[in-house]
């Protein structure tokens, strides 16, 4: 990337601050029920914090075409609420004891109140939504969820598998990048894009989330508990092969491909370390080729936005996929 488009995390985050601020008001305020159990689930998973990427790129996609009304604020709470609720489902599926380094929602609270916590976020989240009065911002969250719970349900039919890149990849874009993409998406459908305009920016957000999820997948890999806030090669030990593992399987050796096979059986690095498992990844120039990967996907993000004419919001926008790839938690 030249430097003429070069941005800092601060200089970013300045130009959103007070809408990100306000979104996570409204945030607070949509998760409070008169149901105390939803009310302090909803308090608990807020204050775990997170990037908050996902309104931010709608309130991005927003103001490029020049929009600035209350829609981007409400609507940003709204991808926040839907991704926070698959969240808590994930957890619940995933048997995950923690979450950004504090004990898991579910371990708290139990699985049957966090279901149902989850349940009401998702439906709380089409309620505001309603707010804007769009009968298209409802078909994009529609598709959007029901994208979400059949990727989850297919990555249930595969665990412990060998899965294809192909399959691999159609699992993160409906788990993790179509939400990249419908965050930008709305933020279009707000500031009244064409139909050229829309695609472009739906096509950012969707190599923006591919990239994203690549390098999460790598980090749950190669880097410390501390970092990551739970346990390494988390991934693994619930029986799911990402990319780096698949392309090491695609060239490892019958017994090296046995020692992987061993981890997602026994859901454990029990029989076979994380180190052995790391040394085929890294023998296989396994953990090189999924950043290369991500890098792709990054750099198609940029160009699918390169027609717009250049402003600030333009520039940020460019900064974000390699403050995606580049990132180390």
């Amino acid at each position: 990337m030249s430097s003429a488009v070069q941005l800092t995390v601060k200089e970013v985050f300045d130009l959103l601050r007070d809408d990100l601020a306000a979104i996570e008001a409204e945030f607070e305020r949509d998760t409070i029920s008169s149901v105390p159990a939803i009310t302090d689930i909803g308090a608990y998973l807020r204050a775990g914090g997170g990037k908050r990427i996902r309104p931010a790129l709608l309130l991005l996609s927003a103001k490029l075409l020049g929009y600035n009304g209350p829609g981007a604020v409400r609507l940003g709470a709204v991808v926040e609420i839907v991704h926070t609720a698959t969240l808590v489902h994930d957890d619940i599926i995933d048997e995950a004891e923690i979450r950004r380094g504090r004990p898991s929602a579910n371990t708290t609270w139990g699985n049957s109140r966090c279901v149902l916590a989850g349940d009401w976020l998702y439906m709380q989240a089409f309620k505001i939504a309603l707010q804007e009065r769009k009968l298209k911002v409802l078909d994009v969250l529609i598709d959007l969820t029901q994208q979400m719970v059949e990727g989850e349900l297919l990555q249930m039919e595969r665990l412990g598998q060998c899965v294809s890149q192909q399959e691999h990849f159609d699992l993160i874009f409906r788990k993790t990048a179509c939400l990249f993409a419908t965050s930008m998406r709305l933020g279009a459908i707000l500031g009244g894009a064409s139909e050229e305009e829309e695609r472009r920016l739906e096509e950012y957000g969707r190599n923006l989330g591919m990239a994203f999820q690549i390098v999460d997948d790598v980090l749950d890999l190669t880097a410390s508990e501390e970092i990551l806030g739970k346990p390494v090669a988390s991934d693994l030990r619930e029986g799911k092969v990402t990319m780096a593992v698949i392309h090491a399987l695609e060239r490892c050796t019958p017994s090296e491909r046995e020692l992987v096979e061993t981890v997602l059986r026994e859901r454990a690095f029990e029989s076979v370390s994380h180190a052995q498992i790391l040394e085929i990844l890294q023998r296989y120039g396994a953990i090189d080729a999924a950043h290369a990967r991500a890098a792709e996907y990054s750099e198609a993000a940029r160009k699918a936005i390169c027609t717009f004419p250049d402003s600030e919001i333009k520039r940020a926008l460019l900064w974000v996929p390699e403050f995606v790839v580049e990132r180390e938690k």
